[in-house]
């Protein structure tokens, strides 16, 4: 099909999306129920990569009465011109290019450490001054104004000068358009959470609550704010004493189907790029979002699957959400987790859900406090979805699950890399030691304290514990290990050889799982029985092997024992 709309990955802003003639998914209609709300100061919380910056270009584009350096204006109204907006003739005459606009994003603070992060949040700041610098062609302007305006522009060392600075440039535009501003800031949250993971969140929280008091709270030239991030801080942490704050998050309904996209949108993107066809893989990996009352999928996925696959870059599914999310965070909880939260991670990797209480209101020093705090976290983050919600009266309880199996997979790295590391620093020599010696109950111990210990993933399958123990000797370091490999008439589980063979050893491992503890002990000789009838000795021998070593293990969940042949 020729003449095809190419794909916008990586476009965030709305009116080069338009002049480009890129795919929109149109999100306009969410002007009309913003200008319904009537809220001075709005907050949006949404997970990364759900479309909050490309709606906040939304915002600005259609709002905005946008000068050059002269001070003539600049019409974006065609970019409006064929999206759902346009339907509402009264709200464009209105409010249409009627307000001076400040757009400051704070993403680029996320730096490692706090001069550097702050360094990026003034140059930020400038940036949104040098934008509005046909203001000082205004007589209207104070002598302080102009002097403040340009040392700013200077990015002169004077952090007074920053606190204040939204402030500043917002009564600095009313004077020039005669018009309150409206403030836009995106990604509020990245720089409290570079801060709190970098150790510098107390100095981090100072600044952005000071920015946001003067611009939000007592600031007689806004007409109205919008805030994205990820995660709702509470009012205490940053936004103290601002009682016209309104918060819309994944568990509100009245903006759900603006941030992600719909059902509809989703199979409408796949039929004009000819993929309906993949419509239920495509469900299987990136659906699974409940924001209020809708079913979201996500944007970003969606976008780079359907590039990948209309262009044959690539043939199946890939988790993209993890290439751009900070999964820090995953990392923490694998890595913290204590035996319940173990448990509880395995009941969510094998499909099962979780009731949790719902705490919006916290902080990321918060986090760690409780495991309820963490998997709210997860779950405001997008790591984790509602089923269900319930009210006791008191508290809101919702059942929480892995989305999809694009979030699954990032669960499942997550821990296979712990795992990796966690292992490296195990002194596994009495591992080895208990097998060289022939003592069955100390192997078993061992590996049960080490499956303890672990998340598992696969549902206690037989390939689950097949990689458990090849990690586990693998990681030793000392025999050459291999899996499945033929030796006799079958297949030998796992075999474990030194790299000499004069004088050497070997040992053959043979596996059983089972599905009642009483079991075991049958296992074990049902291996070990496998091992005789198939000859797997044979093969080690002719190889030049005479001391030979047979074990039959058999696992029930996380319980290990081992027999020797």
């Amino acid at each position: 099909m020729t003449g095809r709309k190419g794909i916008s990955i990586g476009y965030e802003d709305l009116k080069e999306i338009i002049e480009k003639n890129l795919y929109y998914v149109d999100k306009t209609d969410m002007l009309s129920r913003f200008m319904d709300s009537h809220a001075k100061v709005n907050l949006f919380i949404r997970p990364r990569r759900f479309g909050k910056t490309l709606n906040l270009s939304m915002f600005r584009r259609f709002f905005e009465d946008e000068r050059n350096i002269f001070g003539v204006k600049i019409d974006n109204s065609h970019v409006f011109e064929q999206l759902q907006i346009s339907s509402y003739q009264e709200i464009c005459i209105q409010h249409q290019q009627q307000y001076p606009v400040i757009n400051l994003s704070l993403k680029s603070a996320k730096q490692p450490n706090f001069q550097l992060a702050y360094d990026m949040m003034k140059r930020d700041i400038a940036e949104q001054f040098e934008r509005h610098k046909y203001v000082l062609n205004s007589e209207k302007l104070s002598e302080q104004e102009r002097d403040t305006y340009a040392s700013i522009l200077k990015l002169e060392e004077k952090p007074a000068l920053y606190v204040g600075a939204l402030k500043t440039l917002s009564s600095c535009l009313k004077k020039y358009h005669e018009k309150k501003c409206v403030i836009l800031i995106d990604e509020y949250d990245v720089p409290l959470e570079t801060a709190w993971f970098g150790g510098f969140y107390d100095q981090m929280t100072g600044f952005i609550r000071s920015l946001f008091e003067s611009a939000l709270k007592t600031n007689d030239c806004l007409e109205f704010a919008v805030i994205t991030g990820c995660l709702r801080i509470s009012r205490e942490s940053i936004f103290t004493g601002l009682n016209n704050l309104k918060i819309d998050s994944i568990l509100n309904d009245r903006f759900s189907t603006c941030f992600g996209f719909t059902e509809p949108e989703v199979k409408e993107m796949l039929a004009y790029y000819g993929l309906s066809e993949r419509f239920h893989e495509v469900k299987e990996w990136y659906d699974g979002y409940i924001f209020g009352t809708s079913e979201v999928y996500n944007p970003w996925s969606i976008i780079n699957y359907t590039d990948d696959i209309s262009k044959k870059d690539a043939l199946y599914p890939k988790p993209y959400w993890s290439n751009t999310s900070s999964n820090s965070i995953i990392r923490e909880l694998v890595e913290k987790a204590d035996n319940i939260q173990r448990e509880e991670i395995e009941r969510l990797l094998a499909g099962e859900t979780l009731e949790k209480p719902v705490h919006e209101d916290i902080t990321y020093e918060d986090v760690y406090e409780s495991s309820d705090n963490l998997w709210n976290f997860l779950f405001f983050t997008g790591y984790l979805k509602s089923c269900s919600q319930r009210y006791d009266g008191e508290n809101t309880f919702i059942q929480i699950a892995i989305p999809n199996i694009e979030i699954q997979t990032i669960y499942r790295r997550s821990i296979l890399s712990w795992f990796d590391q966690k292992i490296k620093l195990t002194d596994l020599t009495p591992l080895i030691l208990a097998i060289e010696e022939g003592d069955c109950e100390n192997i078993g111990n061992i590996i049960s304290e080490q499956l303890m210990d672990t998340i598992s993933f696969f549902d206690y399958g037989e390939d689950y514990y097949h990689g458990f123990l090849a990690g586990l000797l693998k990681a030793a370091g000392k025999y050459r290990i291999s899996s499945n490999r033929e030796n006799g008439i079958g297949r030998t589980d796992i075999t474990m050889k030194t790299p000499f063979i004069r004088n050497g050893l070997a040992v053959i491992f043979e596996l059983k799982v089972v599905k009642n503890f009483r079991e075991m002990e049958e296992g074990c000789q049902e291996a070990l029985k496998q091992v005789e009838t198939r000859q797997y000795e044979a093969g080690l021998r002719s190889e030049g092997y005479s001391r030979i070593l047979k074990y039959g293990i058999c696992f029930f969940r996380k319980e290990c024992i081992v027999q020797k042949g």
